[in-house]
């Protein structure tokens, strides 16, 4: 009797089958479904384990630094002592300045003083100060305190550099005062007199301060020297400066 052949095992089946099968779809397919009968999905895990510190990373890199300063002086006309601003304006019409409007005090304020020492037919001096306050908050969206206040810092420097009439600008370091300063000097001829200006921009972290001085001689008296501007125009700012941190 003539012996038949030995029937394939169960498993040689499924795995000729399975042969058979993956050779009909694309080989793309096939890589991915087709591959070693592990069924391992270690690759996988381990991908979007490697993903998710980058993640956290880039929230980390979106935070920004928290602003130093949460307010400003509640009386700018009192961020500069009452004996200085005597000295810059000796005939003040209101001694304790005048407040700008501001619909935000803990965001921007100001403050101004001027007055003519008239002595007749001796000359008279006229004298103008005024100072503002600008502050910044930290925004995700839109940068630090700090860096928004840098920003503005420089636009009020390039402000004062440009004046419309100005003559002889000239643009210095101010050291000592804040993180960073400059001082602005030039002369301006108006009402038939040359005025002498000063204007000191100082940044601290995320607070910048401009404060202008300026002033003229009548009557054939002479006009303030741009280095005496700058003297007095510095020591107010610094003051200024100084009330910040202990604003409340």
């Amino acid at each position: 009797m003539q012996r038949s052949a030995p029937r394939p095992s169960r498993s040689r089946t499924r795995t000729r089958l399975r042969m058979l099968a993956c050779a009909a779809v694309p080989v793309m397919i096939v890589a991915a479904g087709c591959s070693s009968d592990s069924g391992s999905d270690s690759g996988s895990d381990s991908g979007s384990g490697k993903d998710k510190p980058a993640a956290s990373a880039s929230k980390e890199a979106a935070k920004v630094a928290p602003a130093k300063f949460t307010s400003l002086p509640a009386d700018p006309c009192k961020s500069i002592a009452a004996k200085t601003t005597a000295d810059l304006v000796p005939k003040a019409k209101d001694k304790s300045g005048s407040a700008g409007k501001s619909s935000d005090i803990t965001t921007r304020g100001s403050c101004s003083w001027n007055g003519l020492d008239d002595n007749g037919v001796k000359g008279s001096q006229y004298r103008w100060l005024d100072i503002s306050f600008m502050r910044y908050d930290s925004d995700e969206g839109i940068g630090s305190g700090q860096d928004r206040a840098a920003e503005y810092y420089k636009k009020e420097v390039a402000k004062a550099r440009a004046t419309e009439g100005a003559k002889g600008t000239k643009a210095t370091p101010a050291a000592g005062v804040g993180t960073e300063a400059t001082a602005v000097t030039y002369s301006l001829s108006k009402t038939g007199e040359t005025f002498g200006y000063a204007t000191v921009v100082a940044r601290s972290e995320n607070v910048v301060i401009t404060l202008t001085y300026n002033g003229a001689g009548y009557a054939g008296a002479k006009s303030p020297a741009a280095s005496d501007l700058v003297k007095g125009a510095t020591k107010a700012t610094k003051e200024a400066v100084a009330a910040v941190p202990a604003a409340k």
